[in-house]
């Protein structure tokens, strides 16, 4: 029995350092957020699931208000920090922390979580996902980096160059047969060539 995963990575937010948990999408981003739900208008959504993280969530409002369904909330689906949140980083030191921690997973800078420590949170609620709704749709509310993280444990093809092709907002769909991953579609089209 297959079992279909929406993984849906937030659409546009300005950073603000310090605010990684509460930023909001851009206007650009709500607009963007509409076009999610109109992607997924013609499936049958059983279970909406985010990260905690107010961009994630709101990038799936629309479709929420559409299936009738909420959005459940996971603090283990939250973005992966390469640094600690009170360390601020220059964006060429985030991007080769990200790089390495896809070819060493046990790698993070200063106070950050590494690729092993974001799947030991996040994999487990994955796989109950997995088995509370097997057969059915879910859709979830991620972010670029956790969204990679999760992947890689499945299939170690994914990592920091997939990670880098992916857009805001992207949707990949995946689908698995019990626990294991058979197939990854990306469905959303922002006109970009596709990983």
């Amino acid at each position: 029995m297959k079992t279909t995963i929406y993984m849906v990575r937030h659409a546009e937010s300005p950073f603000r350092f310090g605010q990684e948990q509460t930023r909001g999408l851009s206007e650009e981003g709500w607009a963007a957020s509409m076009k999610v739900a109109d992607v997924l208008s013609g499936i049958k959504v059983d279970y909406i699931a985010s990260s905690s993280y107010a961009r994630a969530v709101q990038t799936l409002q629309y479709l929420a208000e559409q299936k009738g369904l909420p959005i459940i909330q996971y603090e283990e689906l939250r973005e992966r920090p390469i640094k600690g949140l009170e360390h601020e980083a220059d964006w060429a030191e985030i991007l080769k922390g990200i790089e390495e921690s896809f070819v060493n997973i046990d790698f993070a800078l200063e106070g950050g979580e590494s690729t092993r420590e974001a799947q030991a949170r996040s994999i487990p609620v994955i796989e109950t996902m997995l088995e509370e709704y097997r057969g059915k749709n879910i859709v979830i509310g991620t972010h670029g980096n956790i969204m990679t993280i999760i992947l890689n444990y499945y299939h170690s093809a994914f990592g920091y160059e997939f990670w880098k092709r992916s857009s805001m907002p992207d949707i990949y769909k995946l689908t698995f047969d019990q626990n294991q991953l058979e197939s990854v579609e990306r469905i959303w089209d922002d006109g970009k060539e596709k990983p």
